[in-house]
């Protein structure tokens, strides 16, 4: 070994412009979203060219990150130690997600079960307040015809479960060497995510309520949507690992990216499995 030289499993990671560039961007993103719905800096609400070149700079960021990084695993610097590392890294970024998941459940619960007692003691507190929460003093609110969930929904459902399985098949296929499972396993997968997106399209255009008017409303499309978003960034997800093992990348021993993904699949498995039992079968059979 040469003189100063230190031999360690971990991988310190060169400059990178990707962190600061990333944080510039999304405060672009956000700004350019605040733009879009209120107006800002002059700007008239509606204006989307800021909200728009925040998105690309993300997605331009996302790009040049994870191309860094998967050439850092081709180089061999994913040792084992840092392989742990990163799976790690992925276990606290899903369970951050379910927090964030938890904050809408717990809005959505709160409204369900005790908005009468808060409508009560708001009117009493602010008579001024009475005719404007007396609209959501039952839940879901009067007018509010929720969706039936033993249609589209359960549909989505099958489909949503049904991808699990085929993105599992694929990972245990990558597992064992066989190459062509996992890339059908893959895209019978992608396929069924895109499906599921097009199909909650489909139900957002026959709602009977809106985001805005009603708590339901908020509650709903605020849960289902961020769900919905979470389903695209899989589906893309899934789509990437797709391309890196049609062009050769992915091995049965070194796989974590599509590991990942497959986790995040599972992941939005599971929140969706909750919001159909709480958003939509239980406020249509005890609440309708």
């Amino acid at each position: 070994m040469a003189h100063g030289e230190v031999k360690h499993d971990y991988h310190l990671v060169n400059p990178s412009p990707w962190p600061l560039l990333g944080s510039l961007f999304v405060a672009v993103l956000a700004l350019g979203f605040v733009t879009y719905t209120k107006g800002l800096f002059g700007l008239e609400p509606g204006t989307m060219w800021l909200m728009g070149l925040g998105l690309l700079g993300v997605m331009y960021v996302m790009f040049g990150w994870w191309r860094d990084v998967v050439k850092e695993s081709r180089a061999g610097d994913h040792t084992p130690v840092v392989q742990i590392g990163l799976r790690y890294g992925m276990i606290l970024f899903i369970l951050s997600e379910v927090m964030f998941f938890v904050a809408w459940f717990w809005g959505f619960f709160e409204f369900a079960i005790f908005w009468p007692e808060r409508t009560a003691t708001w009117d009493a507190a602010n008579p001024i307040y009475a005719d404007s929460l007396s609209r959501f003093a039952d839940w879901p609110p009067a007018g509010v015809e929720t969706f039936d969930p033993f249609h589209l929904p359960l549909i989505n459902t099958l489909v949503l479960l049904l991808s699990g399985t085929t993105v599992t098949w694929a990972h245990h296929a990558l597992q064992h060497g066989d190459r062509s499972g996992a890339r059908n396993g893959l895209i019978l997968t992608v396929v069924l995510g895109m499906l599921f997106t097009a199909l909650q399209v489909l139900e957002y255009s026959h709602a009977g309520f809106t985001y805005d008017g009603t708590l339901y409303g908020s509650a709903f499309y605020m849960a289902t949507g961020f769900h919905g978003a979470h389903v695209v960034i899989g589906t893309i997800f899934l789509a990437v690992c797709l391309i890196r093992l049609m062009v050769g990348g992915f091995t049965p021993q070194k796989h974590f990216g599509f590991e990942a993904a497959a986790w995040y699949w599972h992941f939005v498995d599971v929140v969706w499995l909750f919001l159909f039992a709480f958003v939509y079968v239980v406020p249509y059979l005890v609440l309708g």
